[in-house]
């Protein structure tokens, strides 16, 4: 019997049009975040979900929170999926890391696994204290369905892990807001049953 993930990511952010590296910044889900977790919700209402686990952050919990109500469940918060830490890049646009840092920044675009800014995480560092969690939930719910709410780079970090990807491919993988990817683990084989998942209309 194949244990299922249903992997989603958080919906849209306040301010999300700037386009700015959130990382550890607590923001809210905009009114168009709910909305788009309450499509998802619907999208899986009639999953036999076991559990639901999430990031710590505010825009994974209320996520969470949306999926979980047709389930009668209370998530539960894990913080080792929240995202990851961006240090002194955190609050500033892509640009404005490549002008302000263009040294580090540069780095990071050479080597996305192992570089990082000042006071962040790397890809591995995040990998390092997230898959001992997932793999800790995968063995201790072998044979269910359950559902993790986190963020982008997260997610990315799990199906690279799950599928044996290099992390260096991890940005070739899209997650957009209130994306959903469902994976099944028969034995030690994943198979993705479906990637980046969209359940409501977009502009």
């Amino acid at each position: 019997m194949a244990t299922t993930l249903y992997l989603i990511r958080h919906g849209e952010t306040q301010n999300a049009d700037q386009r700015c590296y959130k990382g550890h910044i607590d923001v809210p889900l905009s009114a168009k975040g709910e909305n788009q977790m309450k499509k998802v919700a619907d999208r899986i209402r009639n999953v036999p979900l076991s559990a639901i686990y999430t990031s710590d952050l505010q825009r994974a919990r209320r996520s969470a929170e949306i999926v979980a109500r047709p389930h009668n469940i209370k998530p539960e918060i894990k913080s080792p999926f929240k995202e990851r830490n961006f240090g002194r890049w955190e609050g500033l646009t892509f640009n404005e890391c490549r002008e302000r840092f263009p040294e580090e920044f540069n780095a990071w675009v050479k080597n996305p696994v192992e570089a990082s800014p000042v006071g962040g995480e790397s890809t591995l560092d995040v990998k390092n204290r997230l898959v001992p969690a997932l793999e800790k939930l995968l063995k201790k719910l072998r044979g269910e369905t359950f559902s993790i709410v986190a963020h982008g780079g997260v997610n990315r970090i799990i199906i690279c892990h799950l599928l044996g990807m290099p992390l260096q491919n991890i940005f070739r993988i899209e997650q957009n807001f209130g994306a959903l990817n469902i994976i099944e683990i028969w034995e030690d084989a994943p198979v993705v049953k479906l990637i980046n998942g969209i359940c409501y209309k977009t502009d």
